[in-house]
């Protein structure tokens, strides 16, 4: 390949580096030869055309998000390219990673006219370029990649590539030094408010980061420390990825624990990382603050809060694992308790509709598998069923969605979504509702892989449910008991049921789960949202179910000291056109 420069400004402006040195003289090499005039006269005299045409381009990529209706939103663009079709360009465009939603991409290639080489590429107006070509991928598919690298062949916009070679490009993935970065540290609060009558406040932080609409999200909670109004809790460890940037607000919150999950309010406070990274240094504290009812002022509290440690470390990221190898394999599991209504009807929560709406179940199928589906290289996903009659008249807690009693696999997203809507015509709805089975099957083969040497599976199972477990504290057991295994447990709740009970097995209340016999599950591993909370918000099922897997992936790899596999990553992204 040939020596290309670049860039925006007639090739002769610097990119990428810091030197006020010449990076080149604009030498070119074009992929067609060089034209020699002589062969060129020649060939006219005797009445024949030229063997070759010359070629040249000026390359630049614009690189687009798609969002969920169809629209394109521009992340940037590359520096323009002189004369080559085989650019490698410097310039790199910045997209956040966010585990918990499929994140489509599109690259457009375009040939910049001459006569706008002076123009900043920022400027430009792609309408009056040409066209080259473009291609599209998510970005789960890049970083899933073990070089972090993708090749795709360029189309023209119709999505195909005509008679003619368009040529490919490779996108390359890196991921910056701020995403592994972490914060680590221990806070306390002094002279809290006693909001109990018989005894002292049961005080546990909240912590959670502002979002683009300006509401927050949990992002952290703190363990429940029993009646103390001086409490110091255990050491909180923050990724990058959760916080943002060091100046980004956060607002963290003391809250009074109830086991009603009606936690009262101590007081609150914003600050970013950096004010928190300065009030250690300065050793001193903030002032809790509460919402007044009166003239809407907030009131300023007797109690502070304190960094009584602070340090910042990097650590490998959830990226640094999937890349190298690590997987994330999916389970499902259907609810078909006679609850749910009768299926043929069109008010049952398992009525299949004729036009192609989806119902809650096939709904969180897809959102959350059309996520995971991208970092399982077979695809192949086990699917049970619990609480139905199964043919011979026999009622099962775990039944293989399939038909197959020999095997619970199919082939995708749409297989389970194929096999749930034939198990509907052969399954008679009935109950209760029992998870201890499917999660007992979900940890025996979490566990088997564990036992096998094969760290580097991860399992997810999502449990689909229309009402209130029957046997809560099996469940809460069979929690306890694989929370030392490679798995999550996602619960959507669907319907109208009472679901306040549920939120129990979510540990979001700042205590773990505690079995029948006094063990205590070794981490957070269940996520539980009700689906009509979800569909009355702005957030999305998928959303709100996954924000939490990469840090409960993170927290099983770290505990156990398995790091990612080693791996060796491609230097640079490439472009050929021809």
């Amino acid at each position: 390949m040939g020596t290309c420069f670049s860039d925006i400004k007639g090739g002769k402006q610097a990119v990428g580096g810091k030197s006020n040195e010449a990076t080149g003289t604009g030498a070119t090499t074009n992929n067609n030869g060089g034209q020699n005039d002589a062969v060129d006269f020649f060939y006219k005299t005797q009445g024949f055309q030229q063997l070759f045409t010359q070629v040249e381009s000026d390359p630049m990529v614009v690189v687009y998000a798609k969002k969920r209706d169809g629209k394109l939103e521009e992340l940037g663009r590359t520096e323009v390219i002189l004369n080559c079709l085989n650019p490698e360009w410097i310039e790199k465009i910045s997209v956040a990673f966010h585990f918990e939603i499929v994140q489509p991409l599109e690259f457009h290639v375009y040939d910049i006219d001459t006569k706008y080489h002076s123009v900043p590429t920022k400027t430009l107006k792609l309408g009056d370029q040409e066209f080259l070509g473009m291609t599209s991928c998510t970005l789960s598919e890049i970083v899933t990649k073990p070089s972090r690298s993708l090749s795709l062949r360029l189309q023209n916009k119709s999505g195909h590539g005509v008679l003619r070679n368009l040529g490919a490009i490779t996108i390359h993935a890196e991921e910056t030094v701020a995403s592994k970065s972490a914060v680590e540290m221990v806070l306390s609060c002094s002279h809290l408010d006693n909001k109990d009558v018989f005894s002292k406040s049961d005080p546990f932080l909240r912590i959670s980061r502002m979002i683009e609409s300006g509401g927050y999200i949990p992002i952290c909670k703190t363990e429940v420390i029993n009646d103390n109004l001086n409490p110091k809790w255990k050491p909180v460890c923050l990724s990058g990825h959760k916080f943002g940037s060091k100046d980004s607000p956060l607002v963290i919150e003391c809250f009074d624990f109830n086991s009603s999950g009606d936690h009262v309010l101590i007081g609150k406070v914003q600050k970013s990382v950096a004010d928190l990274e300065k009030l250690y240094g300065e050793r001193t504290g903030v002032n809790l603050i509460i919402p007044s009812t009166r003239h809407r002022q907030e009131k300023v509290l007797k109690g502070q809060l304190f960094v009584d440690q602070y340090c910042e470390k990097e650590q490998f990221s959830f990226i640094d694992y999937i890349s190298s190898g690590f997987e994330l394999n999916f389970m499902v599991a259907v609810d078909f308790t006679a609850s749910n209504g009768n299926p043929q009807h069109s008010d049952s929560l398992h009525y299949i509709d004729a036009y192609g709406r989806l119902n809650s179940y096939q709904q969180a199928i897809m959102e959350v598998g059309e996520v995971i589906q991208f970092y399982d290289s077979d695809r192949q996903f086990p699917a049970w069923g619990f609480g139905g009659k199964i043919p011979g008249g026999t009622v099962s807690h775990c039944f293989n969605l399939c038909g197959n009693p020999g095997a619970s696999e199919v082939a995708g997203v749409e297989g389970i979504m194929d096999a749930y809507a034939s198990a509907l015509c052969r399954v008679t709805l009935s109950g209760p509702t029992l998870f201890g089975p499917v999660i007992n099957m979900a940890a025996q083969i979490a566990s088997h892989a564990l036992t096998s040497h094969c760290s580097t599976k991860y399992y997810v199972l999502l449990i689909i449910t229309d009402g209130v477990v029957t046997d809560l504290q099996e469940t809460i057991n069979a929690l306890v008991e694989a929370s030392d295994l490679p798995l999550s447990i996602l619960i959507v709740g669907v319907g109208s049921a009472d679901f306040t009970s549920m939120e129990v097995l979510d540990a979001d209340n700042g205590r773990r789960l505690e079995s029948s016999t006094g063990r205590v599950a070794t981490r957070d591993m269940v996520q539980f949202v009700p689906m009509r909370e979800v569909q009355s918000g702005q957030i999305s099922v998928v959303r709100a179910l996954l924000e939490e897997l990469p840090d409960q992936f993170l927290s099983f790899m770290r505990s156990r000291g398995i790091n990612p596999l080693p791996s060796h990553f491609s230097k640079a992204s490439t472009s050929t056109m021809q």
